[in-house]
């Protein structure tokens, strides 16, 4: 599947029961762009799904584990709107530290990254999440 927003062809993956909620439309397979990191729900006949996502094509410093990798797809995804989202992207984030990964230092490391071009503002997004996570 191809992104809505850039064209790039997008990563597909299954949403657990417990982040549903916070998935686009309450999807239970959605699909991340790992060059402007915008979520979607996915097509029910996308494949990809079914198999481990490959959240490596992010970019290097994106975690490829998926107890990782799906809660902080999932908080990008309700990042261009953090007032409407704000517990759930704490939450989410919140999950991701749990797992073993600072979810600011791979923000800031995707900022860095020339092969990401962010839908939203990530470098503003960043601190107002540094504010709500301290």
């Amino acid at each position: 599947m191809a992104c809505s927003n850039c064209e790039t062809a997008t990563i597909s993956f299954s949403v657990p029961e417990d982040y549903r909620t916070d998935a686009p439309s309450e999807a239970s397979v959605v699909s991340f762009c790992p060059h402007c990191l915008t979520l979607e729900p996915a097509s029910d006949r996308e494949p990809a799904a079914r198999n481990e996502p490959d959240f490596s094509r992010v970019s290097d410093t994106f975690p490829t584990q998926p107890e990782r990798a799906v809660p902080l797809a999932l908080a990008l995804g309700l990042c261009s709107s953090l007032a409407t989202n704000r517990t759930a992207i704490e939450l989410l984030l919140r999950e991701v530290e749990r797992a073993g990964t600072d979810p600011l230092l791979v923000l800031d490391r995707l900022i860095a990254d020339p092969s990401i071009d962010p839908a939203i503002d990530l470098e503003r997004r960043r601190h107002q999440l540094e504010q709500l996570l301290y």
